[in-house]
């Protein structure tokens, strides 16, 4: 039976030559398996999409399935979430059992609560998930989009990003689309079927079954015409039946396929009576709901008016409305009427949404053939109401139209400048930058040329042309210092990201450069300028640009600064600044406090950027499960916003760990899809970090030599360093390789040109590595002087597993002088860390090591870590389970169906040695204990 607003099963006419696609589609629906799957169906116009995916829904009904599904509209193409509110109107009351941040988000974004603060689109696809998750716990459900090509693109992103996390739901997902390629969104791998025409018995089995089957010669015109296209097998066989003649002009007027369907769909049309043409035209533009509001206003077409139409196939009436036999009748029928009377329809229609303000504004603009401010204003309102709902494209889209109805340049620049900015966050930077062109073409106002052009430099750098982006805003920085500051501010700030992420010694120059000449512009005090503190980014471009040498007065700065209460955005730049000065304890202090706002009842917002630096402060204080927590949740929020430098930070925090972890296997796969998700050569904060990596997962196998070629990359033959903080971090590392690799000279005239290019005072971590460093290369007469120096330090401590490679390498060297009551200590002090963080390879060194002293090692009872069989984000589950949280707590937070994560816990469970999330807590509080050092460990 079908569920509340979904039409009624009907008989459907046997699907000829789709023998295959049948049965692949069938065997996805009946029934729906536990396990959800997506399933991409791809094909020209006419080649039977629609005609498969709705016996797929058939099928599924009678197993007992609910079907949800939403057909694309032209018209609604451009409207924020009007897909998502077709396919989720029958079960919207359902959301009232969401929990309440994704309730707001997605009643939000379909504009139904009363003012709720601007939804983040994460939450709202969040929300939509939950939402099917949740029908799905009461009976399989199966939800059918197509005509995708025409969805919204705020609800192809969620309707994918639901696909992307289905896995253990009751849940299929289909997806019609027109063309070769997926939709939007939906290029991520997803399964396709990718639809051919028929062949050719079965192209002749199809005309056969027409009601005047075409004979002879005909026949054979209408087969090679047709070229195995059902749709356009029937149409034509159907005109060749009423003008025989109609073959010859075939022959002379030659046509590609969609064409030649419109024409013979077009002269169909001119047949019928004017007032049928009027009926179906109003039709044509309403496209769907629009015209039941029409009709309710009495503007509708009337029935009897649209009998002929029926009769020729070209629409179909019912209790349910007026559908179209095919998107292409409609395209057709909409095209062939003159402006004139299309513009006549879209006015009628508007009359009747003076409630809709939305679709009249579209209406209007769709009837607009010279400029209009009212049209322009009313556009510009709705796109207004589409950004405070989260639909960024929406938005743009209005704008952008708003800019062409526009009678005066200067509005039209604004305007144009104003979707630029909107369809920033989209990721299409190539539109954004179309935006600005044409905004600084029709305006030589300063402040709207450089807002222009800061929108553009700023898409350059979301899509990964790091280089040219930076070489904008910088440009956009100097020139607006003077009369614009904010926006000078703003620009620097943001090219000083760009800077960071690039690492070349010219990026942070030219930061450089641009930080004097602003300073030198707001003296005689630098403080707040339009709302932006600037002491704040002054402190984040300086330390992003220099962390090393300005170590000394931005320690002074940041003292200072966390002094007083923080706001945003000011805590994500000064917690970051915190962790590049080697702050990190303070810096995940405050990191901790940005992700409690950003998550707090009512608060709608995200941050993978500061989830990522979140992310490296717990490596390196070796709280490494926590680490992997937080790049599992800045990989989704990635995924949700087409953040690519922080997919690909997330993957090189994962690998890192795993190398550490003696994992080399998973460790190059994360690295290698984080070098795939950027270029190299324009970042090099994500090259150094994924060779330094590999460079360890080398080092834990024992390939010496190839952890020594990745890890002297992080060098130039001149000492250069890839990127001027992350290189830094790898040299005892490459020191350790050199030796291991007998490349011990080479090593050394690397490293001691690299800390040549070190400038001020460096921290007690980078004191620390050095003095690791140094101690390994040196003659063995004088290792110890460096080893010594750097365990002197107890400041040392703050970062435990570089400390306890130190405190291995010197108990190596100690035993090698036969030293080895002091070799003793020291090794059994390094192998607990080791243990404690689950760092295989290093522990087992450390083990043989003490074997090699003479000192029998036990193993430690049962798994120093237990947590180490599970996958990150089955371990991020676990804790926030032991800490008491729900399934759909844990859902929420991780952006998960619930369902989701109980399965990833019941999986985890056998793993653990438990039956139930009860159990949770004491097996973490058994594994941290199990992990500390004891002196039973070594007899």
């Amino acid at each position: 039976m079908p569920g509340p607003g979904e039409p009624p099963a009907r008989k459907l006419a046997p699907i000829i030559g789709r023998d295959a696609a049948l049965g692949r589609l069938r065997g996805l629906v009946d029934p729906i398996a536990q396990s959800g799957q997506v399933l991409l169906v791809i094909g020209e116009a006419g080649i039977g999409k629609t005609a498969l995916l709705t016996d797929a829904a058939e099928r599924a009904r009678s197993a007992g399935a609910r079907v949800l599904s939403v057909t694309g509209r032209e018209s609604e193409s451009r409207l924020a979430f009007a897909g998502l509110h077709q396919l989720l109107r029958p079960v919207l009351s359902s959301a009232a059992d969401l929990p309440g941040r994704q309730a707001q988000a997605l009643l939000g974004a379909f504009g139904l609560t009363a003012d709720p603060g601007a939804p983040g689109p994460l939450l709202t696809r969040l929300a939509v998930l939950t939402l099917l998750a949740d029908l799905s716990e009461l009976s399989p459900l199966l939800v059918v989009a197509d005509d995708a090509h025409w969805i919204d693109r705020g609800s192809l992103e969620a309707l994918a990003f639901v696909g992307s996390r289905v896995d253990a739901e009751r849940i299929v997902l289909l997806v019609g689309a027109r063309g070769q390629a997926p939709p939007p969104g939906f290029d991520r791998g997803f399964p396709e079927l990718r639809l051919e025409p028929l062949s050719a018995a079965d192209a002749g089995l199809l005309l056969d079954g027409q009601p005047r089957v075409p004979r002879g010669q005909v026949r054979l015109q209408v087969l090679g015409q047709a070229a195995g296209n059902p749709m356009a097998l029937i149409e034509l066989a159907t005109v060749i039946a009423d003008d025989p003649g109609a073959s010859r002009r075939w022959a002379a007027e030659p046509l590609p396929l969609t064409d030649r369907l419109s024409a013979v769909i077009t002269a169909r049309f001119a047949a019928l009576p004017e007032q049928a043409r009027a009926a179906l035209l109003l039709a044509a533009v309403a496209d769907g709901p629009d015209l039941r509001v029409a009709a309710s206003h009495g503007g509708g077409p009337d029935a009897a008016a649209l009998t002929a139409a029926e009769q020729l196939g070209l629409v179909r009436v019912d209790r349910t409305g007026l559908q179209f036999s095919h998107p292409l009748v409609r395209s057709a029928i909409y095209h062939s009427a003159p402006f004139a009377q299309r513009a006549a329809a879209h006015r009628q229609l508007a009359e009747a949404l003076h409630e809709q303000p939305d679709r009249q504004a579209w209406h209007l603009a769709a009837a607009a053939i010279q400029p209009d401010e009212q049209v322009a204003s009313l556009l510009e309102a709705t796109a207004a109401q589409a950004q405070h709902r989260g639909g960024a494209v929406a938005a743009a889209l209005a704008l952008e139209r708003a800019a062409e109805l526009s009678p005066d340049p200067a509005e039209q620049a604004r305007r144009l400048v104003a979707a630029a900015s909107a369809a920033v966050p989209t990721g299409q930077g190539e539109w954004v930058q179309e935006l600005a062109r044409r905004a600084m073409a029709v305006t030589a106002d300063p402040a709207l040329r450089l807002t222009a052009r800061h929108d553009a430099a700023w898409a350059l750098a979301w899509s990964g042309r790091r280089t040219a982006a930076l070489s904008a805003l910088i440009s956009v920085a100097e020139e607006a210092s003077r009369d614009l500051p904010a926006l000078a501010w703003d620009a620097l700030g943001s090219a000083a990201t760009v800077a960071f992420q690039s690492g070349t010694p010219a990026s942070r120059q030219a930061v450089d450069r641009a930080l004097a000449l602003l300073v030198r512009q707001c003296r005689p005090s630098c403080g707040e300028v339009q709302g932006i503190d600037v002491n704040v980014l002054r402190f984040w471009i300086s330390a992003s640009a220099d962390p090393i040498g300005r170590r000394d007065q931005l320690l002074s700065d940041l003292r200072t600064m966390v002094g007083s209460p923080i706001e945003e955005p000011a805590l994500w730049r000064i917690a970051s600044a915190a962790w590049l000065l080697d702050e990190s304890d303070l810096a995940i202090t405050l990191l901790q406090d940005a992700m409690r706002r950003l998550r707090a009842p009512g608060v709608q917002g995200t941050s993978g950027g500061s989830l990522t630096v979140l992310g490296w402060a717990y490596i390196d204080t070796g709280r490494w499960d926590e680490a992997l927590d937080a790049a599992a949740e800045a990989a989704g929020i990635a995924e949700a916003n087409n953040m690519g430098i922080v997919a690909a930070s997330a993957d090189v925090i994962t690998a890192t760990v795993f190398a550490l972890r003696g994992d080399p296997g998973a460790a190059r796969w994360h690295a290698a899809r984080a070098l795939a998700a950027v270029d190299p050569a324009e970042c090099g904060l994500v090259a150094a970090r994924a060779r330094r990596a590999l460079g360890v997962a080398a080092l834990a196998e024992g390939s010496y030599l190839q952890a020594f070629t990745q890890l002297s990359g992080l060098f130039g033959e001149d000492g250069a360093p890839l990127h001027n903080y992350a290189s830094y971090l790898g040299v005892a590392d490459l020191a350790a390789a050199a030796v291991h690799a007998d490349r011990r000279m080479e090593g050394r005239d690397i490293i001691e040109q690299a800390l040549d290019r070190l400038g001020g005072q460096a921290s007690a971590r980078l004191e620390q590595l050095i003095a690791r460093a140094r101690g390994i290369l040196a003659d063995p007469a004088n290792s110890e002087a460096h080893f010594g120096k750097a365990l002197a330090d107890p400041a040392g401590d703050q970062w435990p597993f570089e400390r306890a490679q130190l405190r291995l390498d010197h108990a190596e060297w100690l035993r090698r002088r036969r030293r080895i009551n002091d070799a003793k200590a020291v090794l059994t002090e390094a192998l607990g860390t080791f243990q404690r963080l689950g760092a295989r390879s290093w522990a087992e060194r450390a083990q043989a090591e003490l074997r090699a002293c003479g000192v029998p090692v036990a193993r430690a009872p049962g798994e120093p870590d237990a947590l180490e069989e599970l996958t990150p984000q089955q371990r991020q589950i676990v804790h926030l389970a032991s800490d008491g949280l729900t399934d759909r707590e844990i859902a929420d937070r991780l952006f998960l169906s619930p369902r989701t994560v109980g399965s990833h816990l019941y999986r985890s469970y056998p793993k653990l040695g438990v039956a139930s999330r009860h159990q949770l807590r004491d097996v973490i509080a058994q594994t941290s204990a199990a992990a500390q050092p004891s002196s039973a460990q070594v007899q």
